[in-house]
């Protein structure tokens, strides 16, 4: 069957206006725009209570999820402003009340709520982030029990974590005071609310960057702690940032946050945990009382142990001197000795002086006149042998009968050949009555058989 509209107004090529139409075409802009202002109109703000699906957060700093339940899924937004302000981190299957306002995104055609405040939903949402969060660090190994350093004995500094103004910095001051005077720097921090968390874990951080040599002391332990309360008024030492930055200090941390039956993550996390602020003092330090009466125990032992000492020495000594044998009895034989080794002496040194005596007399009658006489003539004559000798072999001697000696007038050397004589070229001609220098001037000649050989020109 027909329609009886699409008969009366057949389709055309062109839209016209048509009888009856007396209202012009909405752009679509226009319908986004009245979709809009209906919808804020008329929803204003609201509540939702779902899952959270599809968590993001933008590089500008905005957060886009989607809330859910099992029959619908609405999209929504949250602006930087807001995001930084909550209380927790958003994940993904987290059950959440959001407040906001209804609106409309024109650009994809959808309905969704920009959010303003984000709540969890009752204590079971808060319980199921914790889990979550609680597993996801300890995947990390944050809460591994090899990562946990241990306290120092005495420490000469503590730094304290936690509010100036509250019972807690007072309980934690009067108890080390008490066991163990220790000087305390007090890093102030909110403790619940907005920032609570960032403000913690920067003086977390904070501690652990000062200098070993700065001009205030770096704390040899830290103490992260908080009064009782709700799980909500706890919630900033659940943070990660809170979480993390105890787990990466090098300082040991003690934290003591709420009461016995409280735990966070940030206990977890520390090198030790204290069921209260005033615990973790006495955990901190210990009792200087007692550490000065062990101190005097163990002197006091020290001394009846060393006088127990002395006195089985001194029985054992006793004991022994009882079985020596007597001092004449040790140094008869030794005595004995000695005087037979002096009498060998006596006897010796008296040889010896009868063979020096010997020795003496016959060196005597070797030094009487007569025989050092014949001993000077034997003397003489040898002389006289080696002068006569000396004589014979001088050959200046030979000068006095004609003979003449060459010598090189460079170095002095004796010339005993032609060659000798051509090589020094200048030449000292030695007399029996002085020298003359000459050169040599024909050193190419020869002699042969027969013949006279010829004679240099000496000048």
């Amino acid at each position: 069957m027909s329609d009886p509209f699409d008969d009366q107004f057949p389709p055309r090529l062109v839209a016209e206006g048509r009888e009856g139409d007396n209202a012009a075409p909405l752009s679509v802009g226009e319908l986004s725009l009245k979709l809009k202002r209906m919808v804020e109109g008329e929803f204003g703000h609201v509540r939702l209570r779902g899952e959270i699906s599809g968590f993001k957060r933008a590089a500008s700093g905005h957060v886009y999820l989607a809330l859910k339940d099992a029959d619908a899924v609405i999209d929504a937004v949250m602006w930087r402003g807001q995001a930084d302000r909550l209380p927790f981190r958003p994940q993904d299957g987290i059950e959440v009340v959001a407040t906001g306002k209804l609106t409309t995104y024109p650009g994809r055609s959808k309905y969704q709520i920009v959010i303003e405040r984000m709540e969890l939903a009752g204590e079971g949402a808060l319980m199921a982030l914790l889990e979550k969060l609680k597993a996801q660090l300890a995947g990390e190994g944050l809460f591994d029990p090899a990562r946990k350093q241990p306290l120092p004995f005495a420490p000469q500094t503590i730094g304290v974590v936690t509010s100036p103004t509250g019972a807690v910095i007072r309980d934690i001051l009067h108890r080390l005071a008490d066991r163990f005077p220790t000087h305390v720097l007090v890093w102030p921090v909110k403790v619940q609310g907005e920032g609570a968390a960032a403000e913690v874990a920067a003086a977390v951080r904070g501690f652990d960057a000062m200098p070993a040599d700065g001009p205030v002391r770096r704390p040899d332990l830290v103490i992260v702690a908080r009064g009782g309360g709700s799980i909500e008024d706890l919630w900033a030492f659940n943070e990660e940032v809170v979480v993390r930055a105890v787990a990466a200090c090098s300082i040991p941390i003690i934290s003591a946050v709420g009461h016995e039956t409280d735990t966070t993550l940030c206990d977890h996390a520390a090198d030790v945990r204290a069921p209260t602020p005033t615990a973790a003092a006495e955990i901190a330090v210990p009792v200087r009382v007692e550490l000065a009466n062990a101190v005097a125990t163990m002197g006091l032992r020290a001394e009846r142990y060393a006088r127990r000492y002395h006195e089985r020495a001194g029985e054992r000594l006793a004991a022994l001197v009882r079985v020596l044998p007597r001092r004449d009895a040790l140094l008869g034989p030794q005595r004995q000795k000695a005087d037979d080794l002096g009498a060998k002496l006596d006897r010796a040194l008296e040889r010896r002086v009868t063979a020096a005596r010997g020795v003496l007399d016959r060196a005597a009658g070797a030094l009487r006149p007569a025989v050092l006489e014949r001993k000077l003539d034997t003397l003489r004559h040898r002389l006289d042998g080696a002068g006569k000798l000396l004589d014979a072999v001088n050959p200046d001697n030979l000068l006095q009968r004609g003979y003449v000696r060459v010598g090189a007038k460079a170095s002095g050397k004796v010339v005993a050949s032609a060659a000798d004589a051509r090589a020094a070229g200048a030449v000292t001609l030695h007399f029996r009555d002085g020298i003359v220098d000459a050169r040599v001037e024909r050193s190419g000649a020869k002699s042969y058989a027969g013949d006279k050989p010829e004679q240099p020109d000496l000048f």
